[in-house]
């Protein structure tokens, strides 16, 4: 499978909101399309995220990550938050999700992010498998906590 990675517009949305949808029905919501294409289009629209899309020889896309900015008083920086990777069931095992992680890594370096963080499912172990092959570490040093509204 050949496959093209790049960064997406607003004028994409055709192409990931099936794959969002997708995501979000992976971590146990109810499927609703529309819901997802304006969710996307909105964060497009306000500037509040970057999306990565893989797109496929017939021009389909089979992948995509999102990633939100946010800062670092301590280091005077900004960060990313790697918020959704999604690769598509019959693209899987080939390279898609490393090839999205290497585009969202290159975009942050390139920006002159100071790095970047994800949070994943304990039982999500292919994911962390591959974050951990291209360098993510498990953090040590900070405990996460989250409040639920």
């Amino acid at each position: 499978m050949s496959i093209t990675v790049r960064q997406a517009t607003i004028h994409d949305l055709d192409l990931i909101a099936p794959l969002f949808d997708a995501y979000r029905v992976f971590y146990g919501q109810a499927p609703d399309i529309a819901a997802s294409a304006r969710f996307l289009r909105e964060r497009f629209q306000h500037h509040e995220s970057v999306v990565m899309l893989a797109i496929d020889e017939e021009g389909e896309g089979v992948g995509f990550v999102q990633l939100y900015p946010f800062f670092t008083s301590v280091r005077l920086a900004r960060l990313y938050l790697l918020n959704d990777l999604f690769v598509a069931a019959k693209a899987r095992r080939r390279g898609v999700g490393a090839a999205l992680m290497h585009e969202a890594m290159d975009y942050a370096r390139a920006i002159g992010a100071a790095g970047m963080t994800l949070t994943t499912a304990h039982t999500n172990l292919p994911a962390q498998r591959l974050y951990e092959s291209l360098g993510w570490t498990h953090d040590q040093e900070f405990r996460e906590y989250a409040i639920r509204f």
